[in-house]
């Protein structure tokens, strides 16, 4: 190859097929403004693949990125994991807009579809992508960050996400407090998964909109948004058992029981 990548660069590096195709995905729908530099792939695999490789292809004209084969040893080289299946690709970073009301009227102008998350005090990239899967998949419209968060590791969460990192749009907001102020502003409830003065999910008034918060099993949410939050919801065990939940299972079981009462 004629340029290195940096193993550290997790940001731009997106392994296997279905974190490429979320970029691409988002690059058509234009959720995202990273753009392809190159796609490096396995030659040993070339027959294997062909079809996939047929359609990159075709995506390199489009986008105007090139499609390079290389030796097997290359890849491993320059992967950040062993999921990449014989495939890497290199990308611009993404720029992710900031949190205000007036940016998630224009994005989100049907109030029925404002269905926000926020992710505070996860401690690992990879719970972090399984936890914005899940949300991904149980309807959310937008990933509310604080300003210290995961996507610097953009390609790991990617993989870990299953490519909902990717094809989530997601605003970072300056603090709690702004938070808090743009969903009032909007009209947006939030909901806040703690166990202090909380009440049972099931029990909970999870119709939209609102914002869903969830922290990491040992930081938990800020003081800011417990404080503020419109109701406090606990996720009930099936039995005497003390140990947190992961953020993935409780963002899991909380977006799906937002899902289930919107129905």
């Amino acid at each position: 190859m004629t340029k290195e990548i940096d193993k550290q660069q997790s940001e731009n590096l997106f392994e296997g097929m279905i974190s490429i195709r979320a970029v691409l995905s988002t690059i058509e729908s234009g959720v995202s403004d990273r753009k392809i530099l190159r796609i490096v792939y396995d030659e040993t695999k070339k027959k294997s693949r062909a079809g996939e490789l047929s359609y990159l292809k075709a995506m390199s004209y489009k986008y105007n990125f090139s499609l390079e084969a290389v030796a097997p040893e290359e890849i491993e080289r320059i992967a950040l994991g062993n999921s990449h299946g014989g495939i890497i690709c290199e990308t611009t970073a993404r720029t992710l807009p900031s949190l205000d009301s007036e940016t998630l009227v224009h994005d989100f102008p049907d109030e029925n579809a404002r269905f926000f998350a926020m992710l505070e005090g996860i401690e690992d990239p990879y719970n972090f992508g399984y936890a914005v899967r899940s949300l991904w998949a149980a309807g959310i419209s937008a990933l509310i960050l604080p300003p210290r968060n995961w996507m610097a590791a953009s390609g790991v969460v990617c993989r870990a996400s299953a490519g909902a990192s990717e094809l989530c749009p997601m605003y970072v907001a300056e603090s709690s407090a702004d938070v808090v102020s743009t969903m009032r502003s909007l009209g947006v409830k939030l909901i806040c998964c703690d166990i202090k003065n909380s009440i049972s999910i099931y029990d909970a008034d999870l119709k939209k909109p609102l914002l869903l918060a969830v922290g990491g099993e040992k930081r938990g949410l800020s003081h800011e948004l417990l404080s503020a939050a419109d109701a406090i919801v606990r996720l009930d065990y099936g039995r005497s058992f003390t140990a947190a939940l992961s953020a993935a299972s409780a963002s899991s079981i909380a977006a799906y029981e937002v899902f289930r009462q919107n129905r």
